[in-house]
């Protein structure tokens, strides 16, 4: 009731006073919650002079540089990017290569590649060495747009000379490879409109798919789990819960086993929840003994101009303690910095 009183004192409000016309509000701009914004009087050819002298000094000024790429946004590093090399004409990625070193030069040059350029090689270093990492790929793949997908796809064939959907066939067999390349085709509903009769529809035949028979219908899992819209697969969700004993993650995880359970398991956590999603993952890189700093690196990095706000919110739900503590506990120093730099404050 308390929505509805305030909608109609609202619409009250617009209504001049004079007349019977109706203005009418522009739309107000989503609530941002990235932790990294545009930085406020941005002059990219004082910035480059500066990050000229820190990294021309005798001894590295590494937290001159920090303060200035952490607290720009990745559009004004790609203005600094190229003023830098227009006035020394040196490239400033050659420039920080040549004076950083370990975890510090890694997090450094993926701020100054571009979202598509940042995907695209984690894309590459996934698929590159002697086995496939199948987490970074579908954690990008379940996690972008249409149009960011296409963006990764031509920044992946500009630089590495082959095609993102070729990599993709040649790294998953059976299963597997049916579902990345229908996350890579991108055909998933972007409506936030929900049908609550295809959401119990969707729910029963999922459920008679896996568990209510002999063997899993794979093809029925993916093609649901792929091209429905995040509202109404949460809808869906709900609903399987009613017409079965387990949450579609552990059914999932009953029936399946290997890459596809995993994949599929992860796109059910990104529709239900997306920053929970990232906090799992953050949690995963730096539990037990040794860090996985590729992992941070590419999830604070890639969303901190997305929602890593939200993802630090629900890393203190879902573990009883902030992220930032735990990232003092598992890095030091000017690696250190950037990370917690990019977290935003306490």
């Amino acid at each position: 009731m308390a929505f509805f009183k305030k909608f109609f004192n609202n619409a009250i409000k617009d209504r001049k006073s004079d007349d019977d016309t109706v203005t009418v509000k522009e739309k107000p701009k989503p609530k941002y919650y990235g932790t990294v914004s545009p930085y406020p009087n941005f002059k990219a050819s004082q910035d480059a002079q500066v990050l000229q002298s820190a990294i021309k000094s005798h001894d590295v000024d590494e937290d001159v540089i920090i303060s200035v790429l952490v607290m720009r946004s990745n559009e004004q590093r790609q203005k600094i990017k190229a003023v830098y090399e227009a006035t020394t004409g040196e490239p400033l990625v050659k420039a920080l290569k040549s004076s950083l070193r370990g975890d510090l030069e890694d997090v450094t040059l993926a701020l100054l590649m571009t979202p598509p350029q940042l995907d695209a090689y984690c894309i590459r270093k996934a698929t590159k060495r002697l086995g496939t990492d199948e987490d970074v790929l579908v954690e990008i793949l379940a996690t972008r747009s249409k149009e960011q997908i296409q963006e990764i796809a031509n920044v992946f064939k500009h630089e590495y000379g082959r095609s993102l959907e070729e990599v993709l066939k040649s790294e998953a067999r059976g299963d597997f490879e049916k579902a990345l390349l229908a996350l890579y085709h991108a055909n998933r509903d972007t409506s936030t409109e929900v049908d609550m009769n295809l959401a119990h529809k969707d729910a029963e035949i999922l459920f008679e798919a896996g568990e209510n028979r002999s063997g899993t219908q794979v093809d029925t899992f993916i093609e649901i789990l792929t091209t429905r819209s995040a509202a109404q697969l949460s809808k869906t969700f709900q609903r399987y819960a009613c017409v079965s004993d387990l949450s579609l993650p552990k059914a999932l995880q009953a029936e399946l086993k290997g890459d596809i359970e995993d994949c599929l398991v992860d796109i059910v956590k990104v529709c239900w929840n997306t920053p929970a999603f990232f906090a799992e993952k953050l949690h995963a890189a730096m539990d037990g003994h040794g860090t996985c700093e590729a992992s941070l690196i590419r999830v604070l990095v890639s969303r901190s101009e997305v929602d890593l706000k939200k993802i630090v919110e629900e890393y203190h739900a879902m573990y009883n303690r902030y992220l930032q503590e735990d990232i003092v506990r598992d890095t030091d120093g000017h690696y250190q910095k950037v990370l917690l730099g990019l977290c935003g404050p306490t």
